[in-house]
């Protein structure tokens, strides 16, 4: 299963070890995505370290094809824009009541980042 992580927060009053982690999953930036296998515990283990920093789910396959068809690729990386209608929750609060962390509903938020 491909699982879709997403970055949201800045660059802004970060820690080193959260920079570091972003770094090395390839999210040096804001609104980069890159798709991870869920059966990669290492990965996994990173993106639940960053999770007040990202959102992340399961994705559909039509969606990787739209995405890969819409946006360029670069390394396995994909740069998105800014939501079209804005986020529709918090975007600095947990899932239940904003959209970091893990995520149902992360196919929406990209497709109207494409």
């Amino acid at each position: 299963m491909k699982i879709a992580v997403l970055r949201i927060a800045g660059q802004v009053k970060n820690k080193i070890k959260d920079n570091e982690t972003l770094k090395r999953l390839k999210l040096n930036k804001k609104f980069t995505l890159t798709f991870l296998d869920s059966e990669d515990k290492v990965r996994m283990g990173m993106v639940a370290s960053v999770a007040h920093m990202v959102v992340y789910g399961e994705i559909s396959e039509e969606l990787i094809k739209e995405l890969k068809a819409k946006r360029k690729e670069k390394d396995g990386i994909f740069f998105l824009h800014p939501p079209r209608g804005g986020f529709k929750k918090s975007s600095k609060v947990a899932a239940p009541k904003g959209i970091l962390g893990k995520n149902s509903n992360i196919d929406k938020l990209i497709e109207r980042m494409l």
